[in-house]
């Protein structure tokens, strides 16, 4: 199956992303909001991983991680498609069970909708 997500690309992006509405948990912080000239057909998300938490193959590990919960949220939520996402993992992420981050991801997402 084709996912159905997008990263964003441009710094302009990002920084409009980041002075929009957010949420917080002890995993991750979502920034969300409307950005003009997106694909309202495709979720349009991005996962950032500061070099503080470690080495390349634990970001990405997470960021693993973080496209699978949301290819699952995807099929279970109905998303916002014409909002946009930003998602930056915390370092508590990385030592924890996959099952209670979904959880706390989940509750999050359907908080945002």
């Amino acid at each position: 199956m084709k996912s159905k997500i997008l990263a964003l690309s441009k710094n302009e992006e990002f920084k409009k992303l980041l002075k929009q509405k957010k949420i917080s948990n002890k995993y991750a912080t979502i920034h969300y909001g409307f950005l003009e000239g997106k694909s309202n057909n495709m979720l349009n998300i991005s996962f950032v991983t500061k070099k503080k938490i470690g080495n390349a193959v634990k970001r990405n590990k997470i960021k693993r991680r973080l496209r699978n919960i949301i290819n699952d949220a995807i099929k279970k939520i109905s998303f916002k498609f014409n909002y946009s996402y930003l998602v930056i993992a915390k370092p508590t992420m990385l030592n924890k069970e996959y099952i209670l981050i979904k959880e706390t991801f989940f509750r999050d997402l359907e908080r945002i909708r």
